[in-house]
């Protein structure tokens, strides 16, 4: 172990190879050490050997936010520490734990959330997508921190977490519990990585909810209903005789989900930016894609001018320099909440008396036209109109990844034009969309 004495000018200059980490030992202050790791991080450590034999290191602070003589004197006064018995590194520990113990839930899932950002936390061996964390911020802020948020980590057992996910069950809500045993189950195995907790409470049992695939789509009658609805102007009243009311940016926002088959937080997403008017392309960001792969959508002209209208209407709420095509209504510089949408649909189903209809449903009504016999596209275009990256089109995976490149506008902006045009027919609205 090379000793030599430290100077300010050798601390400021030290350098680590690529792969390794330097540990430059101090002539001046026994056991004091400066370590610098590859990255160019340096930090005062001091080793000591404690009353039981043991010689663990303390860690004294960073350069340079700690000077080489503030180190000086810090390990020095540790040192002192020791000499009258005392384990500094020891009692450093206790008071971590102490703090840990009174650590909340929602402290520790903001500590995930940012180490899922900064691709510290890595579950799957890749960094989480930004797409999937306001996902889950979502799912959180809505089920989960309402109900365990404030509850200490170390109070928080398993009967907790079945309660919070047996109440949700029982409000009928089926494929979001399981989410959330999830969300919660990678919060606590996270807070296990870091030694904040001992035990997951999300383990050890079978999710709450049954998941079947949904196979609903809507019927003819089912989209007449809608679309009549849809254009319907004021309030409405549904089949119980309750008032409700859909604002036509919202109205327009679900015929946009039902016409070119996009998610919904991709459409409650979209910004003016993204749309190219002159070439009829709407391109979603990668970040804002479920693959976390830019998506181009064409557009066909009944889309084009429902888009062009709810631009009109942002802009006469959020001014001219307004950036989304379906502004948040308190917030004209965010988005609305994909959530809208759904809230938005339901209100509307119960006034056609339409039940358990979803807008995926609508995402799975019009995939499942486009490979109809009439319509006749290829399940491969549909995968690409959808923004489905995993559909090869019956070749390797490692070919459609890696050596096709072509983007079948063509073939996507045909298909998307057959599934408006027939949309528009079952609901009376061929002509409409032929004049605008």
């Amino acid at each position: 172990m090379p000793k030599l004495q430290l100077t300010d000018k050798l601390v400021a200059s030290a350098k680590a190879a690529p792969g390794e980490r330097l540990e430059l030992w101090d002539l001046r202050t026994p056991g004091l050490c400066l370590r610098v790791t590859e990255r160019g991080l340096k930090t005062f450590v001091l080793r000591y050997r404690a009353t039981d034999g043991s010689q663990p290191r303390f860690k004294l602070g960073r350069f340079p936010h700690m000077s080489l003589r503030s180190a000086r004197i810090e390990a020095g006064r540790i040192r002192g520490e020791v000499e009258d018995g005392r384990d500094p590194a020891a009692a450093k520990r206790r008071a971590k734990v102490a703090a840990d113990a009174q650590l909340t839930f929602e402290q520790l899932y903001d500590q995930y959330v940012q180490a899922s950002r900064a691709g510290e936390w890595k579950p799957k061996g890749k960094r989480k997508r930004e797409v999937t964390i306001v996902y889950e911020e979502r799912l959180a802020r809505r089920h989960v921190i309402p109900n365990i948020g404030q509850m200490i980590l170390e109070d928080i057992n398993r009967k907790i977490v079945k309660d919070l996910l047996r109440n949700m069950v029982g409000k009928g809500i089926g494929a979001q519990t399981n989410r959330c045993q999830a969300l919660v189950r990678q919060v606590f195995a996270y807070g296990i990585s870091e030694d904040l907790v001992q035990i997951n409470p999300a383990t050890g049992f079978a999710p709450f909810a049954d998941q079947q695939p949904r196979t609903r789509t809507w019927s003819t009658d089912e989209l007449k209903e809608l679309w009549r609805v849809l254009n319907t102007e004021g309030s409405l009243t549904d089949r119980q005789g309750r008032q409700c009311f859909v604002g036509r940016q919202l109205r327009i926002a679900v015929m946009l989900c039902a016409l070119l088959l996009q998610r919904r937080s991709e459409i409650a997403g979209m910004q003016i930016a993204e749309i190219n008017f002159d070439d009829a392309v709407w391109t979603i960001p990668a970040h804002r894609m479920k693959g976390g792969r830019p998506h181009s959508v064409p557009l066909p002209p009944h889309s084009i001018a429902l888009i062009e209208e709810a631009i009109d209407l942002a802009k006469k709420v959020g001014g001219s320099d307004v950036k989304a095509v379906f502004p948040n209504a308190r917030d004209a510089e965010c988005s609305i909440d994909p959530m809208s949408l759904s809230r938005a649909l339901a209100r509307l189903s119960a006034t056609a008396g339409i039940e358990g209809a979803t807008l995926h449903d609508l995402r799975r009504t019009g995939a499942t036209a486009l490979t109809s016999e009439r319509l006749g596209v290829s399940p491969f275009i549909r995968s690409k109109v959808l923004g489905h990256s995993t559909d090869a089109g019956g070749g390797a995976a490692v070919t459609a990844i890696h050596y096709d490149v072509n983007s079948y506008m063509g073939e996507r902006r045909r298909a998307l034009q057959a599934w408006e045009d027939r949309l528009l027919e079952i609901v009376g609205a061929a002509k409409a969309s032929a004049e605008s």
